[in-house]
């Protein structure tokens, strides 16, 4: 029993990261595209079978040209749009700090140190503006005020055939950006363009780190193929096409999350591609209405880009919600997250309301923890009997384990009482444990005393203590082994464990810990009854 019991909590810790793999391993299938000319606009060939588009030369020495920038400052963002293209090259999340706490989060940005993060938008055909090319403007700061609800940013472009307005445009407490295009042909012939939206990404930046590795990389959705993510990697060896009636294309990472959004019905074509050779794109492209001589016409898309709270994302696309990505386990961690959501708003601190989560779920598994408790405790009273018959059997280990199992069947103990409760827990410690690593309301949210973050490690390692304290009592709670080697590792173990726990979220050591002692008084309690129930056996046991 000692030795399985072993073997589960070891096969319970590599389960979280055996999920953790996989989940960055998750990606989507990859089809050929249609052979390009220019590895940064994308042709409408496979789409539309226009012939249209403008051969640019291949960018192996990738730079973005820069021109006059456009400063933007609304209630959620800080930002600066370009106008070469009209891209937006640097966004600034006013409601998100910094990983070092002392500035804003930077989510864009097109300074390559190492993070290139840009959303760029452009059109295709007819000499149409995309985003190498220059706009005018007649504003370069442009500020949501008090009372203000929408703010228009407008860029223009115009040759002797076409006029374009570029209308980038902002909403109050909203991390959805529209991006509306009114085209005017002016010329003798029709035109029927394309247009593509898509984001530029580095591969370095965001990876996390070497002993908490997180995705960062492409992402898409439809409702065919729900949510699919693609790593730099096979971007590098695929290029993807695929074509929808529905859904998003973006980039996503740790917390947060950028997506184009198309209205719904209008086909499109996702795509990815490599830029340069550390730098992709991951994009949208659809076909617009044709154009007759002398008539406009509008098109307007949308892209998210900001953190992955639930509600928001909800509220932009479906499907967007799938970037907080729990992996297989999301059936489990989705309830958990909105149980724990509830308590906050009740409690009005996170640290708080995971230890109340803890508790719903130690109250919860009761019956089945208090089944497997009972089989230790049952086996710690048999312990001396055990350790007896060990060394009155000596080297003939047969013998040993025949007596062990007469024993089991005449105490009517079941020596695998404790087993399955513990696997029927598993999946819901490790949903939880995807909860709290993912959940962006937990970035920089305090806790109380030293805790003033509970999305990264304890800075004095005080809680991966106590943790590995509270596994060494429910070691001593349990019943001795009889083995020396199986004594030495249960010993062992709390030590790896309070270690490998050093580097973890201090959210998640925080429930470990509230685990642990709730466990521990379950534990004791059961030692407590089944010791008293054994003294008693003892006492009312007809005397020879």
């Amino acid at each position: 029993m000692d030795t399985k019991r072993l073997i589960l909590f070891v096969v319970l810790s590599f389960s979280i990261l055996l999920v953790w793999d996989s989940w960055q391993r998750k990606t989507a299938p990859v089809t050929d595209t249609t052979s390009q000319q220019d590895v940064s606009i994308p042709s409408s060939q496979k789409l539309n079978n226009t012939q249209d588009t403008k051969v640019i030369t291949s960018e192996s020495n990738f730079k973005l040209e820069t021109g006059a920038r456009i400063k933007v400052a609304t209630d959620l963002y800080q930002i600066e749009i370009d106008t070469v293209g009209g891209d937006i090259r640097r966004l600034l999340l006013n409601n998100h700090l910094a990983d070092n706490a002392q500035d804003k989060f930077l989510l864009l940005d097109d300074a390559q140190k190492p993070l290139l993060y840009v959303a760029q938008t452009g059109l295709i055909g007819n000499d149409l503006p995309t985003h190498k090319t220059i706009f005018t403007t007649d504003k370069t700061n442009y500020s949501l005020e008090h009372g203000q609800n929408n703010l228009d940013v407008k860029l223009n472009y115009k040759n002797q055939d076409v006029e374009v307005l570029k209308i980038i445009s902002f909403e109050r407490d909203s991390y959805q950006i529209q991006v509306r295009y009114e085209i005017t042909n002016h010329g003798k012939v029709a035109i029927t363009p394309s247009a593509y939206f898509q984001l530029v990404h580095d591969d370095e930046s965001n990876q996390g780190s070497a002993v908490a590795p997180t995705f960062t990389g492409g992402a898409y959705y439809t409702d065919a193929d729900k949510f699919q993510k693609i790593k730099f990697t096979e971007m590098k060896k695929h290029d993807l096409s695929l074509i929808a009636l529905d859904g998003w294309a973006g980039v996503v990472q740790q917390y947060f999350a950028s997506a184009w959004i198309l209205p719904s019905n209008q086909k499109r074509e996702f795509y990815t591609k490599q830029v340069a050779d550390n730098i992709y794109s991951s994009g949208v492209l659809t076909q617009l209405p044709t154009i007759q001589p002398g008539e406009e016409k509008e098109f307007s898309t949308k892209l998210y880009s900001g953190p992955q709270i639930k509600e928001q994302l909800e509220k932009a696309a479906p499907g967007l919600v799938y970037t907080v990505d729990y992996g297989w386990l999301t059936f489990v961690a989705s309830p958990l997250f909105v149980v724990l959501s509830w308590i906050q708003k009740v409690v009005n601190n996170w640290g708080g309301a995971i230890i109340l989560l803890t508790v719903l779920i130690k109250i919860l598994f009761y019956p089945l923890s208090a089944s497997s408790y009972k089989s230790m405790a049952q086996l710690r009273e048999l312990a001396p009997r055990l350790q007896s018959m060990k060394e009155k059997f000596g080297e003939d280990k047969v013998k040993f384990q025949q007596a062990m199992l007469e024993l089991y069947r005449t105490e009517k103990i079941n020596p695998m009482g404790g087993c399955l409760p513990i696997l029927i827990q598993i999946p819901v410690f490790i949903a939880l444990y995807w909860v709290l690593m993912g959940a962006v309301e937990l970035r920089h949210a305090p806790f109380m005393l030293w805790i003033t973050d509970l999305s990264v490690k304890d800075p004095y390692y005080i809680l991966p203590i106590i943790m590995g304290i509270s596994m060494i009592v429910q070691t001593k709670l349990n019943p001795a082994p009889t083995d020396p080697m199986q004594a030495k590792l249960m010993m062992i173990m709390p030590v790896v464990f309070s270690v490998f726990f050093f580097f973890f979220p201090a959210g998640l050591v925080l429930y470990w810990v509230i685990n642990n002692l709730l466990s521990i008084l379950q534990q004791w309690m059961i030692n407590r009854s089944i010791h008293a129930a054994t003294l008693a056996k003892k006492g009312n046991a007809p005397r020879t």
